[in-house]
């Protein structure tokens, strides 16, 4: 049980929730009495999204809380409204008496609002409680939340504290926690293994690159890949970042931070899968032997790289990772990688774009999302940009020329290393959270 949780059958008393719209609140607040409809009409409370009511008892002491949902058919309400809850109610326990929607989001809401990030900080020693209720999935909601907790400590850790070696060892920590199969390849061993690109990304740090690669489940199931990108921190290398580009630079390995707590819910689950986890991870850093604008590498796959701009490192990374994903033929290959400003620019911070070749499984993914209030949109591989890859000197440039289109193209240049898998989709995420909104405090976030 979460710590911001008691169980259902708690002997201990519970102030009741009623978590309405606006157009249930009368019918609410006549139940509860005189003494709360006159408390709503004194605050002009009429139960808008994320409103509070602490409606008080004898002698003062808070006998309910009212929390309004606004409108039911708002299609803008925040999807984890309740983490307002967690977030600002007094400490003392509580139990949703009544609510309107889908109880276990808002009880996922109350444990994602309840998230602090206090490895630097003195703990907050009293927090509000929830009771869960009988009819939610307790372990679902500890596995989804623990997950997310992962991600966000992960993102939010500095650099300082987390570079790629605390990354593989959290990623071989949540492997050997299940049983799976772990493998680090690490510094010029990576030039032995025939991984160039994610050693020529890591070369001027001095924190080595390396990459880890797990495999857990049933080796007759279906094969799920995931691939993240772990950079640690991207200085831009030798085309390096204005400062106000460089601050969330600890943010960079946000994909592998995903797709290491996506690996866990998987795993916690027991899902039938034979699932395998790759991450590139590598600090892009600024030495004499940084790799340079025109620099023309190998790849796994054997295709040859020519560089355009050092500040576009995660691709290549990932690059190698993924030849190494599709030389088994594997059912599906995810990456997931904190590419591009452009997917920001196009569809902001909340709204991640994913490509894919796989009409069924974008229906699918955009259908799972937006009943679980975690969306995404799908962008096109759209073909004739390809050519904006040409090399003179090389079999592909890692970048386009000019402003348009760099997060297609991104995902073109990716494309080139998948050709074997059954489907493939690429998620460019931004594993941050710029305002605070309900149940996503600001810092490192989860898809």
């Amino acid at each position: 049980m979460l710590p911001h949780f008691a169980p259902t059958d708690t002997a201990e008393p519970a102030v009741a929730i009623h978590a309405v719209a606006e157009d249930g609140l009368a019918a609410t607040l006549a139940a509860l009495g005189p003494v709360a409809e006159g408390w709503a009409k004194a605050n002009g409370f009429k139960a808008e999204a994320g409103a509070l009511l602490l409606v008080p008892g004898e002698a003062g002491a808070l006998s309910a809380v009212v929390f309004g949902l606004g409108k039911a058919s708002d299609p803008a309400r925040a999807p984890f409204l309740t983490g307002k809850l967690s977030a600002s109610l007094p400490a003392g326990l509580y139990r949703f008496a009544t609510f309107e929607g889908d109880l276990a989001l808002g009880v996922l809401g109350f444990a994602l609002g309840a998230y602090r990030f206090e490895r630097y900080v003195k703990p907050k020693a009293e927090r509000p409680r929830l009771v869960m209720p009988s009819t939610v999935d307790a372990r679902e909601i500890a596995s989804l939340a623990g997950a997310v907790a992962m991600v966000r400590d992960l993102v939010n850790i500095p650099a300082n504290d987390l570079g790629p070696a605390e990354l593989a060892a959290a990623a071989r920590d949540l492997a050997e926690a299940h049983g799976a199969d772990v493998r680090e390849i690490v510094g010029d061993d990576l030039l032995t293994e025939n991984f160039p690109l994610v050693h020529a990304v890591g070369a001027a740090s001095t924190r080595a690159p390396r990459l880890i690669d797990f495999t857990w489940g049933d080796a007759d199931a279906p094969k799920v890949t995931l691939v993240g990108k772990g950079v640690c921190f991207d200085t831009g290398g030798l085309n390096i970042k204005p400062d106000s580009s460089m601050l969330l630079m600890k943010k960079d390995m946000g994909g592998a931070a995903n797709v290491l707590g996506l690996a866990r819910l998987v795993m916690e689950a027991g899902l039938r899968l034979r699932l395998r986890v790759i991450v590139p991870t590598v600090e892009n850093s600024i030495a004499g032997n940084a790799f340079r604008p025109g620099d023309v590498f190998p790849s796994r796959k054997g295709l040859t790289v020519e560089i355009g701009n050092t500040d576009a490192e995660g691709r290549l990374i990932l690059a190698d990772a993924l030849a190494l994903a599709d030389e088994e033929e594997t059912d599906l290959i995810v990456d997931m990688a904190t590419l591009t400003g452009a997917a920001r620019v196009a569809l902001g911070p909340d709204l991640p774009p994913v490509y894919t070749r796989d009409d069924a499984l974008a229906a699918d993914l955009a259908a799972a999302g937006d009943r679980v209030g975690d969306p995404s949109w799908r962008l096109p591989l759209w073909a004739p940009y390809d050519k904006l890859l040409a090399s003179k000197v090389a079999d592909v440039n890692h970048i386009s020329p000019g402003g348009f289109a760099g997060s297609i193209t991104a995902a073109l240049f990716l494309g080139r290393f998948v050709e074997k898998t059954r489907s493939w989709l690429h998620a460019d995420i931004f594993a941050w959270v710029p305002a605070e909104k309900p149940g996503q405090p600001i810092g490192g976030e989860a898809r």
